[in-house]
């Protein structure tokens, strides 16, 4: 679909006008072009004012409409307040939910104002691209810089966010703000804790945000503090990367060790931590410990010099913790020492985000965080730089995204944000229906396992790993999907609900039609882009205005080339159609359009049938033991001459099999040692002879069997892909039983008659 149709499938109808108006800046560059190199500065002139006013307009309801919203979520929680404080006749219910719509509105308000932005944004960049292309004129240089100067673009939604957070919370609880919602778990302690990954494409991000809020709150730490999700984190690892290998390749016991801050880098307080994998045939759970240290002693810590000593009697002195949980911190500080020294782990690499948590108090049952601006970023002196000198981590960045300082080959931004829901539920029950749609909608991506260490080492450091994560083929490809099930029509029923007004600008053109309506009116020609109004401009043309309308589609097709329907080669930010409506291109002759219109057709319904398969793809993979899987896509198991580490899910009945097949072959052995002790014991020298071959056999059984299970045990742990058969062991054992009879036998038959 082309920007100008996809522009106008998308819009905020009650914001029409003040979008860029994308079809009249065509029709200016289209005349310019038709002047080719001879174009006239008037014509370049009159176009830059055009563009300079639809900046100006765009900006301004940019600006207006913010800080309506704004004011408005402060009305909102005056009324709040005001219910709260001074009830009346009317049910304190009914006033909240009154107040609760109109939150609702804000929300989906504030939704379509990123939207806005971006759709703009894109319109500008696009005008300029296409002059730029076809007039002897360059304009996009200076109009960028124009455009940086008021960047309606960057507008940051996060006080507004934060404010619509604090009022849903207070709707949810009745309007009470000081009542919290306490977990019920019917005492019961069986619980099932899931935790699964996804990547969020920057167009979506705010609609996410905005989704979990009406569900959960915003968790914010310190409140006594400014508010600032900035979490960076410095990664240690050896040159042969071995933590980078036990953490990929979900090695049992594998560890990772990092130094976390929040906040700038004048925080003081840092975070030593290390993280464990446990594998599910353990019994055991993963587990991230942690201990804080200042910045000041981190130097000394990493070099073995620094203890933990003194720390400790301070806080015995104080009564801060109990004895065991002084000794458990004691042993925390020594392990990770150690193992920092004696591993010689240093700094690797650093990883730096802008957190969003989600969160109700003292409820765990459902944690979402979502991570923003996501930067790799370097440590290592592995190439000979001195990054960080002789310090634990470098000075020359701060916390100023997105790091233009670095060279490119030092850094990693990440396309994506990244969502991780934790689940919490007990033994039996179902996730909550909202995450449901949530992580099903497309609106996110999924990513299982996905790791920021293991994705900035793959790529920053991908000259020295022999290793690649699963998810880097991922990387290639679009993650934008058009809207499915629920979330498919939500948008729509969400502006009828809201403002009463249709949901497209047909529905607008109807409603207009209607409303002048006496009786049905006809379509207008605008409306009917099959109809005979556009079939007829084509037929109506002579044989003598041929060459004029050729010479006119030249200069049509110059302007409405690729850059306007490969939208996906934009970088910039763009939604996709809501509605998955399409446009379709005028063409000489009704045969023509009939053909288009089929051909589109069967294009809708090749992808509905690559849909379906999809989730098929998905089901089949999701109930499949061998782990999860990406829906759709095939995982190579190689990229650039490296080997692609697939996650596989090892389920305890694997090692149950292996203990059924190690105890078969025990009882195989018993049945033959007791045969043998029972003819040495009570046969005649024929037998005690062969008793003593098949006890030999019985013994070679056993420790057959104790190699095989243990052989076995290994390749299943290192998740190795086989073969778990072994055609030489049986063989061999049936060859040495056919032996010990054959040899019975033949001596019972040559002994001696007496």
């Amino acid at each position: 679909m082309k920007f100008g149709a996809h522009l106008q499938t998308v819009l905020f109808p009650e914001w029409k006008f003040y979008y860029i108006d994308y079809d009249a800046a065509k029709k200016q560059i289209k005349a310019m072009a038709k002047e080719g190199d001879a174009c006239p500065q008037a014509l370049e002139v009159e176009f830059i004012a055009f563009l300079t006013d639809e900046l100006t307009k765009v900006v301004n309801f940019q600006s207006i409409k913010s800080g309506e919203l704004n004011r408005r979520a402060q009305h909102c929680d005056m009324i709040i307040s005001n219910i709260v404080n001074n009830p009346t006749a009317t049910p304190q219910v009914t006033r909240i939910g009154r107040v609760e719509d109109e939150i609702a509105r804000i929300t989906h308000e504030t939704n379509e104002l990123a939207k806005f932005a971006r759709l703009n944004y894109t319109g500008f960049l696009k005008c300029l691209k296409k002059h730029d292309k076809h007039t002897p004129f360059t304009l996009k240089p200076a109009f960028l810089q124009k455009m940086d100067a008021s960047p309606f673009y960057r507008e940051n939604f996060d006080v507004l966010i934060l404010k619509l957070s604090k009022l849903y919370d207070i709707v949810r609880n009745g309007g009470d703000p000081n009542r919290k919602n306490v977990q019920s778990d019917g005492g019961s302690q069986s619980f099932v804790r899931r935790t699964t990954k996804y990547w969020v494409h920057p167009d979506n991000v705010l609609e996410v945000k905005l989704s979990i809020l009406k569900h959960l709150p915003v968790l914010v730490f310190g409140s006594t503090k400014e508010y600032d999700p900035a979490i960076t984190s410095i990664y240690f690892d050896n040159e042969n990367f071995d933590l980078y290998k036990g953490r990929l390749e979900k090695n049992e016991g594998a560890q990772a060790v990092r130094f976390r801050w929040y906040g700038s880098v004048a925080n003081q307080e840092i975070f030593i931590e290390r993280k464990t994998h446990r594998e599910d045939w353990t019994g055991e759970k993963s587990v991230k410990e942690r201990f804080p240290l200042k910045e000041k002693y981190v130097n000394e810590f990493m070099r073995g010099t620094h203890s933990i000593d003194k720390q400790v009697a301070k806080m015995r002195e104080r009564n801060q913790k109990s004895e065991k949980e002084l000794e458990n911190l004691t042993t925390l500080f020594t392990e990770v020492q150690q193992t920092i020294q004696e591993q010689h782990l240093v700094p690797t690499l650093r990883t730096f985000y802008n957190r969003t948590a989600f969160q109700l108090p003292g409820d765990a049952r459902v944690r979402i965080s979502l991570d923003t601006e996501l930067t790799m970023v370097r440590e290592d002196n592995y190439d000979g730089a001195r990054r960080a000198d002789e310090n634990w981590r470098r000075m020359d960045i701060t916390t100023d995204w997105p790091f233009s300082q670095l060279p490119e080959s030092d850094v990693c931004r990440f396309p994506y944000a990244i969502l991780e829901v934790k689940l919490q539920t007990q033994l039996g029950a179902e996730p909550p229906a909202w995450v449901t749609d949530l992580v099903s909608s497309h609106l996110v991506e999924e990513v299982p396992k996905f790791s920021k260490f293991i994705h900035g080492c793959a790529t920053l450091l991908e000259h020295r790993v022999s290793l690649l994560p699963f998810w880097l083929p991922q990387m290639d490809r679009d993650i934008r999907k058009p809207p499915v099930g629920p979330a498919a029509t939500a948008v729509q029923d969400e502006v009828s609900m809201i403002s009463g007004m249709p949901t497209s600008p047909f529905d607008i053109e109807e409603t207009r039609v209607r409303f002048k309506g006496k009786g049905k009116g006809k379509p207008s020609p605008a409306v009917s882009l099959n109809g005979a109004a556009a079939s007829g401009e084509h037929t109506a043309l002579t044989i003598r205005d041929e060459e004029e309308a050729r010479e006119i589609e030249v200069v049509e097709d110059l302007v409405d080339d690729e850059d306007d329907s490969e939208m996906v080669d934009e970088r910039s930010s763009l939604l996709r159609s809501s509605g998955g409506s399409t446009t379709v291109k005028k063409e000489k002759g009704i045969l023509a359009q009939m053909t288009s219109l089929m051909r589109k057709l069967h294009v809708r319904e090749r992808r509905e049938q690559r849909r379906v398969a999809a989730e098929q793809q998905a089901q089949a993979a999701s109930s499949s033991s061998a782990g999860p899987m990406i829906p759709g896509q095939e995982i190579p198991e190689r990229m650039g001459g490296k080997r692609i580490v697939v996650p596989v899910r090892i389920e305890p009945k694997v090692f149950f099999a292996n203990e059924r097949t190690f105890l078969a072959w025990m009882q195989f052995s018993s049945v033959i040692a007791a045969l043998a002790l029972s003819l040495m014991n009570w046969g005649d020298k024929v037998g005690q002879i062969a008793g003593v071959v098949f006890t030999l056999n019985a013994m070679a059984i056993m420790a057959y069997g104790l190699y095989l299970f243990l052989w076995r045990t290994e390749k299943i742990r290192n998740r190795e892909a086989g073969p778990y058969d072994d055609r030489g062991g049986p063989t061999f054992i049936v060859i040495s039983l056919f032996a010990a009879t054959f040899l019975n036998v033949w001596l019972k038959l040559s002994e001696t008659q007496p």
